[in-house]
């Protein structure tokens, strides 16, 4: 699939336009890059910094059917892997369900919207925003990095080439994870073996083939979680 992108300055949202486009006709593929969003958003209705510097991409696909549960792990996977070919030595995650991870800190985040007509998804607008050369804002720093501090010679042009082929192999259709996802996923999944304190609390262990992240408690049970805001505590496995 040869993609059609759209480049922009300064928009709104890449989303947005995705969307507007999506609405109008265009093919599976077609994606949408600006070099700064005013309105950006991520996971949960949250704002999204997006200054200049960084990859603000919105990709459009149009699957027959759509695992959405699974759709954000996907693409996650999939980005976290292009990356990691960009900077081999780069200690690279995938944080359950939406973010990348460098090291401990937030690189980017996965966000999916579908569009419905009947019970089908008309089309489905994969964003991906990635911190590459821009500025970290101060009350971030702690929890959020751009991939330029660990791999100077990194790009937005060069993170979009890696990264969107990769997101065009992306299978949107598939309601499982099958064994070969499941076990690229366990090496890059950033939680496996943190404490969570919330809204189960134990231990992160794995991810199962229907996207669930799986918590054991301290009694031994296993808890499944489908969606939810995660609360780390201090303490894992390792500590």
């Amino acid at each position: 699939m040869e993609p059609r992108v759209h480049r922009y300055g300064t928009v709104s949202s890449t989303m947005n336009l995705l969307h507007r486009l999506a609405a109008e006709g265009a093919g599976e593929g077609t994606a949408v890059v600006a070099e700064e969003q005013l309105a950006g958003r991520g996971s949960r209705g949250r704002a999204w910094d997006s200054a200049r510097g960084g990859l603000w991409l919105s990709v459009l696909l149009r699957p027959g059917a759509v695992g959405t549960e699974l759709l954000s792990l996907r693409v996650g996977l999939a980005a976290v892997e292009a990356l990691q070919h960009l900077g081999p030595a780069l200690r690279l995650g995938l944080k359950w369900p939406n973010d990348l991870m460098l090291g401990d800190r937030k690189l980017g985040g996965i966000l999916c919207e579908a569009r419905w007509t009947g019970e089908a998804p008309a089309w489905v607008a994969v964003g991906v925003g990635i911190n590459v050369r821009n500025p970290i804002p101060p009350e971030l720093s702690s929890v959020a990095v751009a991939l330029a501090d660990a791999l100077p010679a990194a790009t937005p042009d060069a993170v979009l080439e890696a990264v969107l082929p990769r997101l065009l192999e992306v299978d949107a259709s598939g309601s499982r994870l099958h064994d070969a996802e499941l076990d690229r996923l366990a090496l890059r999944d950033w939680l496996s073996g943190r404490r969570l304190s919330g809204p189960v609390e134990g231990y992160a262990d794995g991810i199962g083939p229907e996207g669930t992240l799986r918590v054991r408690r301290d009694d031994g049970t296993m808890a499944e979680l489908r969606a939810g805001r995660l609360e780390l505590a201090e303490r894992s496995r390792s500590s």
